[in-house]
């Protein structure tokens, strides 16, 4: 559109420009009314000739103008309603093979995949490259089949025969299959698994036959021994416990009668295990301890404490359960030749030297002991033979296990070691010692330890670096 001024110049012939405005306004008019089936008349219809408005001047007037005619040769562009796509219908048979060869091709794959994960464990990868190969496989028939559906519903010039699919009975036997495979892959697995548990079941029953071997072969000689007792660790640490008790009931009456006697205990102590420096000064009771306890076990690995010899391990086990069932002084009063009174014999000669005995008991009065033998002093006697029955028990207790109970001793001077040994001042841990930054050192052994089988008591042991705060 375009906007033209009027001026004071003379006006131009508006009539022209008028008639050719009247002219498309009824030729639109006309177009627009024929399209609802009504016929116009050119002549009877409005115009603006007809119009009787006189002229105003100094006004602005917009001019329309028509549309330009179409050239020549150019054709006219007709909106049409796009038709709806054409969709083909599936018929039964074909419906019936698709699904068929679907539900073929998904048992499939399941199998495929049951395969696969039985070839992980164990791992084979031969079989895993083989179940991977089909898996992709399956997977792109399923596609195909998809695809084709599509295409079969979109076309109506596709062929049928363009995908092979198999009749609905040839899916079935197809899908049949691929179940049993899978349960074939199932059923190897449970079997294989079976086979382990039949195999740990088999190793359970083995062991089991070991044990009651063992259970037969201590039941037949605890029923030699015409007794019962129960071989184990905790037995033999519990029989140990009792006659380390009896160590240190005689060794306190030998230090009583000592001190009576006017002994100096340092000296003694010195004289027992020398170079030893003790952290306090009632620590020298343990060196005399360990004279007692250590002269009490020498011999202890040999059969009868190197008395008889030739005894196996029934005979041990059968007079352990006769001595444990008398009494020790009655049997020292009634058999004074047997072999536990020729022990107490050995082991008092070894402990007590014939110028100690002289000059513990020579100051003593005659109403409290008679100095012919050991057996004077009725305490003295009692708490000497009570150790030495405890410690005649545990030997044959420990000739009594198969294997024989091993006894070792710590020297002096190494260091020290948890597993193999026990620092004898835990249980009476004084808070005004305190122990050498440097590592411990075992200064002497108190109590020798032993090896049960596999399991190892710890020896009891002095330690060297404590000072006194």
């Amino acid at each position: 559109m375009r906007e033209v001024e009027t001026s004071s110049s003379p006006p131009p012939q508006f009539s022209v420009m008028f008639q050719k405005l009247a002219m498309a306004v009824k030729a639109k008019t006309y177009e627009f009314f024929t399209e609802d089936g009504e016929s116009i008349n050119p002549e009877g219809g409005f115009s603006l000739l007809d119009s009787t408005e006189d002229f105003i001047p100094d006004q602005k007037v917009v001019v329309l103008k028509p549309d330009s005619p179409p050239a020549n040769g150019s054709k006219t562009k007709t909106l049409l309603k796009p038709k709806p796509p054409q969709i083909r219908r599936l018929d039964t048979q074909m419906g019936l093979s698709l699904i068929s060869s679907l539900f073929a091709t998904v048992s499939s794959f399941e199998a495929s995949y049951l395969q696969l994960q039985a070839a992980h464990a164990p791992f084979v990868e031969e079989s895993v490259k083989a179940a991977d190969r089909a898996l992709v496989s399956n997977l792109q028939k399923l596609s195909d089949l998809k695809q084709f559906y599509r295409n079969h519903r979109q076309s109506l010039d596709l062929e049928t025969d363009s995908l092979a699919i198999g009749s609905p009975l040839e899916s079935r036997v197809q899908e049949n299959q691929s179940k049993l495979r899978a349960l074939g892959t199932v059923s190897n697995r449970l079997q294989g698994e079976m086979d382990g548990k039949d195999l740990r079941v088999w190793s359970l029953r083995n062991k089991l036959s070991e044990i009651q071997k063992s259970n037969s072969k201590l039941s037949k000689r605890l029923s030699e021994s015409d007794g019962g007792v129960v071989l184990s660790v905790r037995v033999y640490e519990s029989m140990l416990g009792d006659a380390f008790k009896d160590v240190k009931r005689f060794t306190r009456v030998l230090i009583e009668l000592m001190e009576k006697a006017g002994w100096d205990l340092d000296l003694a102590a010195s004289y027992v295990h020398p170079e030893v420096e003790f952290a306090k000064k009632g620590h020298n009771r343990y060196a005399l301890l360990s004279y007692v306890c250590l002269g009490m076990f020498r011999g202890f690995d040999g059969e009868g404490f190197d008395l008889d010899g030739g005894e196996d391990s029934s005979s041990s086990l059968r007079e352990l359960m006769q001595h444990v069932s008398s009494n020790p002084m009655e049997l020292l009063e009634r058999d004074k030749e047997c072999a536990f009174s020729r022990f107490c014999d050995k082991k008092y000669h070894e402990l007590i030297h014939p110028n100690m005995e002289s000059s513990i008991f020579s100051n003593m009065d005659r109403n409290e002991a008679v100095l012919s033998s050991w057996r004077s002093l009725s305490t003295f006697h009692e708490s000497f033979v009570a150790m030495a029955s405890s410690v005649w028990t545990l030997h044959k207790l420990a000739l009594s296990f198969d294997p024989a109970v091993e006894i070792f001793q710590v020297e002096s001077g190494v260091d020290f070691s948890i597993v193999f040994m026990e620092n004898v001042l835990r249980r009476r841990q004084d808070k005004n010692l305190w122990m050498n930054p440097t590592r411990a050192k075992v200064g002497f052994t108190v109590v020798p330890g032993f090896k049960v089988g596999c399991t190892v008591i710890q020896s009891q042991v002095y330690l060297t670096g404590f000072k006194c705060k």
